[in-house]
């Protein structure tokens, strides 16, 4: 996003911050967008009662649309809390996948207010699986 103003007859031309960012997720590798905590919830919950499966894995949503999930309890995600700033970082993402199929990006997270990271992919499982 590019702002422009005019000041004593000059046009002042000021990209804006990373933060103004916050509505979209990285779309290269090595790019990083500060996002913003959703919901930290389990992997899996109860088909019928709908209540979180403890020992299930993590999974955390942000607010510019992401998603990671891990089949493992992840510390720093469980730490994390809604509206926690963070900062997501794209650091690959899988080659030959089928069209359509976007599954298996990895992301580097560091939540800005506890300072704990995890590494996490997108989905269960890498494009082209199950």
């Amino acid at each position: 996003m590019i702002r422009t103003a005019i000041a004593f007859g000059l046009t002042l031309v000021v990209a804006a911050p990373a933060s103004a960012r916050e509505g979209r997720m990285p779309r290269h590798v090595g790019e990083c967008v500060v996002t913003h905590v959703r919901a930290v919830e389990t992997r899996l919950e109860d088909g019928v009662t709908h209540e979180a499966l403890a020992g299930s894995g993590s999974a955390v949503r942000f607010t510019n649309g992401g998603y990671q999930v891990s089949y493992e309890t992840v510390p720093a995600v469980e730490a994390s809390r809604r509206g926690d700033p963070v900062r997501m970082c794209l650091t690959s993402v899988p080659q030959d996948c089928p069209p359509g199929d976007n599954r298996g990006r990895n992301y580097r997270v560091t939540n800005l207010r506890t300072h704990g990271s995890w590494r996490l992919p997108d989905a269960e499982h890498m494009c082209g699986g199950a």
